[in-house]
């Protein structure tokens, strides 16, 4: 039986995500985007809400594709209170809104991707946990990034918000030294 970090259980959704997605490092910054908005959604809630509900997210808000969401408005953001598929919050719908618009200002500029890569130079920063209870929540790096992205027009992305995101994309290995995939993502 393979030994993993025990933050997902024995809910399959959750073992196959931590399987197959939780860390391994993601460079598209269209997928990056996606995953932060996802992590801005989770606010107060499970991950494994999200999880349930990303299928849904993902069509209500056209395969997040930022060229479009960028354009939209009140409408929209009505559509989307209606809609029972996802979390139906003001507030995250209209920081995706804008969070679209901070996106293609930076893609433009320099690359989403470059941007978020530049905080760990551009490869995954390791590090050798054997507990939960030694992961941290934030970092002084999470906190900047989140400053950083907060002054480019960025919402709903504080430092705790930023650090799961990280190690949900590889920026960070914080699987546990015990874990399967800690060693496989090396």
């Amino acid at each position: 039986m393979k030994q993993r970090c025990g933050w997902p259980g024995d809910d399959p959704l959750y073992v196959a995500y931590h399987d197959e997605e939780w860390g391994v490092p993601e460079y598209d910054s269209r997928a990056l985007w996606e995953k932060l908005i996802l992590d801005g959604f989770q606010a107060g809630l499970s991950w494994l809400t999200i999880l349930r509900k990303r299928e849904n997210f993902r069509e209500a808000f056209q395969g997040f594709d930022p060229n479009v969401i960028a354009t939209w408005g009140e409408e929209d953001v009505l559509r989307l209170l209606g809609n029972e598929g996802i979390i139906r919050h003001r507030g995250k719908i209209q920081a995706t809104i804008t969070n679209a618009q901070a996106y293609l200002e930076i893609e433009a500029r320099e690359g989403f991707s470059a941007f978020c890569w530049k905080y760990v130079d551009g490869k995954p920063l390791v590090n050798k946990f054997a507990t939960q209870s030694e992961v941290p929540t934030q970092t002084e790096m999470s906190v900047q990034f989140s400053k950083d992205l907060k002054k480019a027009g960025f919402k709903f992305c504080g430092p705790t918000i930023v650090y799961a995101w990280m190690e949900a994309c590889g920026l960070v290995n914080d699987h546990l030294t015990t874990c399967f995939r800690h060693d496989e993502l090396l």
